[in-house]
């Protein structure tokens, strides 16, 4: 029994300003229209399992649970979830979800690890490689997928397979994994033959797993044992217990499990595969013209060469440069030389530092309920575009310094307003006075938009009290 899991997290910090903390790398839309984490649920669905189990952060469920209804999933297939309240890297995830489904398939079920910001596009050479994992995993073996790598690559760790050690199909005994590399040494790893890029993607028994980690690592093992325990499993989603969570080490599966490990495997994976990992790879996604610019969105350039420019809402011009990056949001633009791809995390981490909100949200902000867009603010005021989706409501609130303006423009509204329950349609609206609890809902079949308008001496979102949330918020 295969049971893929897709493992959803981090920030993606060399895709900002596209990727953020808030709405991060895997739900980044490429130019096909759909993002690495529904591709990544394609390609699992695509094996024809029972179930699909995704390990994310709560903060990214209700993002994560929209975008899988936008794919056309088979109705058979099963969806799965369980809640980090904090990451702590991959390999409490990974026991976390071997713990979910030994409750419910037993031991002797097979995991398939995922992560959810791949590419790849040769779904028949995924599944050969797949299949032949799976063969091994029934042995026993702790097994990885390795990537023959295409050229001296810095930013992976690499895996050593041993070749005299073959084990049948195409898998190879692992000599050692080795961290990443200088040049010098991903230039020596190239020449031998013997190295394969670390891809982060593994399969094995969940039995074996737990064994093996419990062996390797005691006192992680003993952390997420005491985690699950504390978890309350009857609920849907699963969350896990976040004191209990909070107290396990960061730590990952490689340096855990992987690398200690008595009898593990690697597979080459013989197919196309990208981790996505920075702007340079996600150029290549783009057609090049004569001169080797690259264009996502509206652009001119002249007398420019090599360059990638992407841009959400407006035209982007470029004149005499060459070897750039440059891609525009609503709310923050970037612009490096190509060479630089991999710092972009500094600019993040500047941004961090100094607590800027562009490092964590995008002008526009995904809620559980729909989407607000920040128009514009300035002193005492801020103006936002709200979308709620048909069914769905915000929290039942109230602020301490702000008062809000509420008109829809579109739809149908129901809010509660102090002690009063009304139902506003277009071109209506409400005024809620700071310390006033309030609550909008749309009770209707489309998507109720409107315009609010804050003003006070405090504008921030921290400044919210909920009374009352369907979502299991704070």
């Amino acid at each position: 029994m295969l049971m893929p899991v897709i493992l959803s997290g981090g920030a993606g910090t060399r895709l900002w300003p596209v990727s953020r903390e808030a709405h991060p790398k895997p739900f980044i839309v490429l130019p096909d229209g759909q993002s690495l984490m529904q591709k990544t649920l394609l390609r699992a669905a695509a094996l024809k399992p029972d179930t699909i189990l995704t390990i994310t952060n709560r903060d990214y469920y209700f993002i994560t649970r929209d975008a899988y209804a936008e794919t056309a999933l088979a109705e058979n297939i099963a969806l799965d979830y369980l809640l980090e309240p904090c990451g702590r890297n991959t390999a409490p995830a990974i026991a976390a979800g071997a713990l979910r489904l030994r409750d419910r398939f037993g031991d002797a079920a097979t995991m398939l690890i995922l992560p959810s910001d791949h590419l790849i596009s040769d779904i028949a050479g995924f599944t050969a490689a797949v299949q032949s994992a799976m063969e091994l995993a029934e042995q026993g073996y702790l097994v990885t997928f390795g990537i023959p790598p295409t050229g001296p690559e810095t930013g992976f760790g690499y895996i050593e397979a041993d070749q005299a050690h073959k084990l049948g199909g195409a898998g190879m005994a692992v000599h050692r994994f080795v961290e990443k590399p200088s040049r010098e040494k991903a230039e020596e790893y190239l020449a031998t033959g013997r190295y394969y890029w670390n891809s982060g993607m593994f399969c094995f028994r969940v039995g074996d797993f737990l064994t093996e980690f419990a062996r390797c690592a005691p006192e992680v093992s003993k952390l997420v044992l005491d985690a699950w325990q504390a978890t309350q499993r009857e609920q849907v989603p699963v969350e896990i217990d976040a004191e209990s969570f909070a107290r396990i080490a960061d730590i990952s599966v490689d340096y855990a499990v992987m690398e200690h490990a008595l009898k593990v495997a690697v597979v080459p994976g013989r197919f196309d595969w990208s981790d996505i990992g920075s702007w340079q790879a996600l150029s290549e996604l783009v057609d090049a013209d004569a001169a080797g610019n690259r264009v996502q969105g509206e652009a001119v350039l002249v007398d420019s060469k090599n360059c990638f420019v992407q841009s959400e809402d407006r035209l982007v011009a470029t004149l005499g440069v060459e070897n750039l990056l440059v891609v525009d949001t609503p709310d923050a633009l970037l612009v490096a030389d190509r060479s630089r791809a991999q710092d972009v995390k500094r600019i993040v981490q500047r941004l961090k530092d100094g607590g800027h909100e562009s490092a964590r949200l995008h002008r526009t902000v995904h809620r559980p309920w729909g989407t607000y867009t920040v128009l514009e603010e300035g002193p005492r005021f801020k103006i936002k575009r709200i979308v709620v989706k048909p069914g769905a409501s915000l929290s039942l609130q109230y602020h301490h310094r702000r008062s809000e303006h509420w008109v829809v423009v579109s739809g149908s509204a129901k809010i509660v307003n102090g002690e009063r329950e009304i139902v506003l349609g277009p071109d209506q609206s409400s005024y809620i006075p700071a310390g006033t609890a309030h609550r909008l809902a749309n009770p209707g079949a489309v998507d109720c938009v409107m315009i609010e308008v804050q003003s006070g001496d405090y504008l921030g979102e921290d400044d919210i009290v909920r009374l009352e949330d369907h979502y299991g918020r704070k």
